[in-house]
């Protein structure tokens, strides 16, 4: 397929994994509509200092309104529907927020993209959806449990996705990335949270060490979305997007702090570690769905992912507060 002048719809296109699939739209020569949330700043996210802004044709909204839904999706032929509340220990804090904008959000593109016959929506969902792994690797049948609020509200639109396909053929396509990381990733994340503080110096704060979790890098995820939107074969289908190898937080700081050349010491702190039951032990993908349907694979592995945040990182390390806990 030529992405020349197709018409595309990214949601939450301001966003970590949404400003990078904008830019590579655009790079490939979509018509790229960025549906980003409206603030009174008038900023676009990370899309304020991207380098294709001109190019893009940027929709501020709210995700949970329909009317402004309605008004983004019209005259789109896919839709990349990234936009939703991600920060688990938030999610504890304000659980009626994400089901509001992950469930209704989802809702308002879908009965959108139904009403104006869109070809085809990329619906992204979570590995977090999975809670702790019964089995591993973890395929798409592994068993759904609610270890968070984020999660529920996850599982929740990912079931109205699967319902709209079921129900009137809207040509859904569920992607699942395990643990995206990458330049622009937030504070509440913990690749950035360990870098960060390991260029403030000191000992670095985190939750629990022992979890693992299969890190991918944003780029390996941005080649699912585009896979996703062209492959045959796929509608109705949930697919995992995870690199199929797990490491422990522990040894993922160790990793870092070898590849930046500064020592490591670690304090696990009570206030980063979730909830018992809501912790997620283990994290590792089966990935072979998407090299069948969607000939894809991760190109990138974690250690040169890592050197590439790093890098960025290090240019941009005024956007973050590493003394800070961030949920």
């Amino acid at each position: 397929m030529s992405w020349m002048n197709t018409k595309v719809l990214v949601t939450g296109a301001g966003g970590f994994i949404g400003s990078h699939l904008t830019e590579r739209l655009v790079e490939l020569g979509a018509s790229v509509r960025a549906f980003v949330h409206y603030n009174g700043a008038g900023s676009w996210g990370w899309l304020d200092d991207s380098p294709h802004k001109d190019a893009i044709d940027i929709f501020s909204g709210d995700i949970c309104d329909p009317y402004s839904v309605r008004h983004a999706v019209k005259d789109c032929e896919i839709i990349f529907h990234l936009a939703a509340l991600i920060a688990i220990p938030y999610s504890y804090h304000a659980p009626a927020s994400y089901v509001r904008t992950n469930v209704g959000g989802t809702l308002n593109v879908l009965q959108s993209a139904r009403d104006f016959g869109v070809g085809r929506v990329l619906h992204t969902s979570t590995s977090e959806v999975y809670g702790t792994a019964r089995y591993v690797p973890i395929d798409e049948g592994h068993p759904l449990q609610a270890q968070s609020p984020y999660s529920a509200s996850k599982i929740g639109a990912d079931k109205i996705a699967e319902s709209f396909f079921l129900s009137f053929n809207t040509p859904v396509v569920t992607l699942r990335p395990f643990n995206t990381y990458g330049p622009r990733q937030s504070a509440r994340a913990v690749i950035p949270t360990i870098i960060t503080q390991l260029m403030s110096g000191g000992r670095i704060r985190l939750g629990n060490l022992h979890t693992t979790r299969d890190l991918n890098f944003v780029s390996n995820t941005v080649d699912g979305f585009v896979a996703a939107a062209t492959a045959s074969n796929v509608l109705g289908s949930t697919i995992n997007l995870g690199s199929g190898r797990e490491i422990t937080v522990e040894n993922l700081a160790k990793m870092t702090a070898d590849l930046m050349g500064v020592p490591l010491a670690v304090e696990e702190e009570l206030e980063r570690v979730r909830p018992a039951g809501s912790e997620v032990e283990r994290l590792i993908a089966a990935n072979g769905l998407a090299r069948q349907l969607l000939d894809w694979e991760p190109h990138i592995p974690l250690e040169k992912g890592l050197t590439q945040t790093i890098a960025w990182m290090r240019d941009h390390l005024h956007r973050y507060r590493p003394e800070k806990y961030t949920l």
